[in-house]
């Protein structure tokens, strides 16, 4: 605690409370007034000492109140609310005592035993918007606390905030006895654009930027939810993306395509599509604007589609297309911001730039964009220079990191590495380098050569030496999370999403891997709301929708995975095994058994299982085996078992499929954390659950309170889909 005469700048949430019609009263019954005063006052003070709270001052009817963390602040708030609604329940009406309380996290200044600032300002300005008996955060606040409630958050439409010119999103905390009186968005309900600034851009000088777009097997780009994450888009199977009209509250949304090579060089392909990408970067870090992830923009890369049809099929209002050319150290780049409804072309312009001022261009261009959407870019700073060979071979790294092929992941590694040596400090080379060690480890995982501590640890080192060079970047947060989920250090994983979150809140690749971690704590419900964000952000992301499939078989809710399953499906020229085998069993557990078998019978004869379909080997001899063909599955489970190899939880895996599980179990305690999950859900350990092997398993991953929680929650999403029929 400062002394009187000391000033002290931190972080803080701030919390601010006032009764209801106090004024009012006191003009009518003084005596009453002042008495429900001092009773208000005794109940609230009871309160904050029990959340680590420390009451800053009063403020005549309310007070000031600084917590250490946005969720103790919160969980102060609903215990106070809890408090009052018991009180007014033994009281009559005219005794009632209503308490209004807004909550941000910002930065404060302590001076002279008070408190300053910016973040002050605004929780005070919060405060006001929460009806009688009401809480309501700052979006910062909703970030932070948004799966950790054991109540509803709904976002209020445009608040206004008096005097605070950065738009803000307020969420409105429903309680239980509130229900009846707002709609409920839940606990993960999905931020859209905010309410965009009158003011038009300043542009500032150079941003440092994150490079995203890590590849659609693992990572992916960024984006910010325009839609409920509990209702993720959805169409008919085939279809490669959800037709979606953007809303009124979706006009500030953009795709960014992928830029034209006009260079003679056709090999310089790689810099034009890198030049997009970073452009995408820049935009998916402006404030209330949401951003297309370069999965989904690209995916038009090279086809003939009109740009109003892309549009509605990507859910944006406005489309940036442009192209680039290459020569020598010059660089042309042509861009144009286009009206999706109309076709009409807001903006356009050329910049032809030397090379080592690549960063300024990418700067200068998202920032007119902007403009024209009437958004406010968020913080700038002075970007260091950038040799231009440097940025060159980390573009060419992006390029060969995308197809997540063992050559791939030696060519990328061997450009950020030689980027690396030309510029020891280019942050984004060192961030593509963490990523790529982090997807080679994943991928020799999956193949089952077991767990590979030495890529989970370099790639550890790399990200933190990325975070060294720019603190800002998302992506080496990202990364360090699904490596940490990948260990079932879920404290970590959870930690590192948040940052990447907190660094670039439209990092779709940061929502993707979140939804594992929920999902290895068992949270499937949870799960599915993140993972409904990055689809509802990146519609035509094969792996996401693959994952969302995934864990809606694992739900039970068969009709949604099988519509999600071959909308994926359509997005490749070739069958991808494991989505086959899953495919084939939503059919079955929707009684289409006949082409459920056909489906397993297909993924079990193709020539690519033993090399890439461990995983989806289990599943289609589990669709066999349950639909009346249980001898021909054995009989395959003899010839493919012993190719896969020894120890392997792809062997358990295949085991447990054919019934055998006192060989099966002992073995999937090698299971990676992506599909680890399935212990808690698949039905194909219903019948062992409460045997001592299973059990032993969940110790061995230390998991036995998450099974709880999965199992808790399964039941529960099992009830309401049954209440919904």
């Amino acid at each position: 605690m400062p002394s009187e005469n000391t000033e002290q700048r931190k972080l803080a949430a701030i919390m601010f409370t006032d009764m209801v019609g106090y004024s009012a009263l006191s003009q009518r019954n003084e005596a009453l007034s002042l008495e429900l005063l001092a009773e208000n006052q005794r109940l609230l003070r009871t309160q904050f000492p029990l959340f680590n709270g420390r009451e800053v001052k009063t403020t005549g009817d309310g007070f000031l109140v600084e917590f250490p963390s946005a969720l103790q602040a919160t969980q102060c708030a609903v215990e106070i609310q809890r408090a009052v609604a018991a009180r007014n329940g033994a009281q009559p009406g005219e005794r009632h005592i209503h308490v209004r309380i807004g909550i941000h996290v910002g930065d404060v200044v302590h001076r002279e035993a008070d408190m300053y600032g910016d973040g002050v300002n605004i929780a005070a300005r919060i405060e006001p918007l929460a009806i009688g008996g009401g809480i309501c955060l700052s979006d910062t606040v909703y970030a932070q606390v948004r799966n950790k409630l054991d109540v509803g958050l709904t976002k209020l439409d445009s608040p206004e905030l008096k005097h605070i010119e950065v738009p803000m999103d307020v969420y409105r905390v429903v309680l239980p006895w509130q229900q009846q009186q707002a709609p409920v968005a839940g606990k993960s309900a999905s931020p859209s654009p905010s309410k965009p600034s009158a003011r038009l851009v300043v542009m500032g000088l150079l941003v440092a930027l994150a490079l995203g777009g890590v590849g659609w097997w693992l990572f992916h780009p960024p984006g910010q939810v325009a839609k409920q994450a509990a209702h993720p888009p959805t169409n008919a199977p085939g279809s490669p993306a959800a037709a979606a009209t953007p809303s009124a509250t979706d006009q500030k949304s953009v795709a960014v395509l992928a830029f034209a090579n006009l260079s003679e060089d056709k090999g310089n392909e790689y810099f034009s599509d890198g030049i997009s990408e970073e452009l995408l970067n820049v935009l998916a870090k402006t404030p209330g604007l949401k951003v297309t992830a370069r999965t989904s923009a690209f995916y038009f890369k090279g086809k003939q589609v009109p740009v109003a049809e892309i549009a509605q099929q990507l859910g944006v209002a406005y489309v940036v297309e442009g192209s680039v050319r290459k020569a020598g150290d010059k660089v042309r780049i042509t861009a144009q911001l286009i009206k999706a409804v109309d076709g009409f072309h807001v903006w356009s312009d050329t910049f032809t730039r030397d090379l080592k001022d690549i960063f300024a261009v990418q700067d200068e261009i998202a920032g007119l964009i902007a403009q024209q959407l009437q958004l406010k870019l968020g913080a700038t700073k002075i970007a260091r220079a950038v040799d231009p060979e440097a940025h060159r071979l980390m573009l060419e790294g992006r390029h060969f990191l995308a197809p997540r092929t063992s050559a791939g992941f030696d060519q990328a590694e061997r450009a950020f590495s030689q980027a690396l040596k030309i510029d020891p400090q280019f942050a984004q080379a060192q961030a593509g380098l963490a990523t790529t060690t982090a997807l080679r480890g994943r991928y020799r995982l999956l193949d089952g050569v077991g767990r590979v501590e030495e890529f989970d640890q370099l790639a550890i080192v790399q990200s933190r030496l990325a975070l060294q060079m720019d603190a800002s970047l998302a992506e080496p947060h990202a990364t360090m999370g699904f490596v940490y989920t990948d260990n079932r250090q879920l404290g970590d994983a959870e930690q590192e999403c948040q940052l990447a979150f907190a660094a670039n809140p439209n990092y779709a690749t940061a929502y993707h891997w979140h939804s594992h971690v929920l999902a290895s704590e068992g949270r499937l419900d949870l799960a599915l709301n993140e993972i409904g964000r990055a689809e509802a952000l990146d519609p035509v992301s094969f792996i996401i929708l693959f994952i969302h499939g995934f864990y809606y078989c694992d739900a039970r809710q068969y009709d949604e995975a099988l519509a999600v399953f071959n909308r994926a499906a359509a997005l490749r020229n070739e069958s991808f095994l494991p989505l086959e085998a899953d495919r084939a069993r939503a059919l079955f557990e929707l009684g289409r058994k006949e082409e459920a078998l056909t489906a397993a019978r297909k993924v079990l004869q193709d020539p690519r299982l033993i090399a890439s379909g461990w995983y989806a080997a289990g599943e289609a001899l589990h669709v066999l085996h349950r639909g009346g063909a249980a001898d021909e599955a054995v009989q395959l489970a003899r010839s493919i078992v012993p190719a896969m190899p020894a120890g392997s939880y792809q062997r358990g895996y295949a085991l447990c499929a054919v019934g055998n599980f006192a060989e099966g179990l002992p073995q999937l305690e090698h299971m990676p954390d992506i599909v680890q999950s399935r212990l808690y859900w698949h039905p194909m350990l219903d019948s062992v659950r409460d045997t001592p092997a299973f059990q032993q398993l969940l110790v061995t991953f230390n998991c036995v309170p998450q099974y709880k929680v999965a199992r808790e929650t399964l039941a529960r999403m099992i009830k309401e889909q049954a209440a919904k029929k």
